[in-house]
């Protein structure tokens, strides 16, 4: 049995990994993530992704969800084209609306 479509709104700060690439990521609440896992990893793709219709603002985008074992969240990719074209800063707590695809 295939899980219903689902929304998640909610509001995180966009952070900076400290790696050797400059991605900008949301983490997505534990709470969301935890039904996230539950509800959906059972259609999860290469590395454990999770694939999402993405909101921000008036952007809305097909990308997937990366799970993190570290703090048992997902995170969520911010591309540049994105970032860009809502002028989002590292830092910056925004609003985001994901559906489950």
């Amino acid at each position: 049995m295939t899980p219903s479509k689902r929304k998640f709104i909610f509001s995180a700060s966009v952070w900076l990994y400290s790696g050797k690439s400059s991605w900008y990521f949301i983490t997505v609440p534990r709470k969301i993530s935890q039904t996230i896992y539950k509800q959906y990893s059972s259609n999860a793709k290469a590395w454990g992704t999770v694939g999402v219709l993405a909101t921000i603002r008036k952007t809305t985008w097909t990308t997937s969800l990366f799970p993190d074992k570290k703090s048992q969240c997902y995170f969520l990719p911010l591309k540049l084209q994105i970032r860009k074209k809502e002028k989002i800063l590292a830092g910056e707590e925004i609003k985001i609306k994901i559906e489950m695809s």
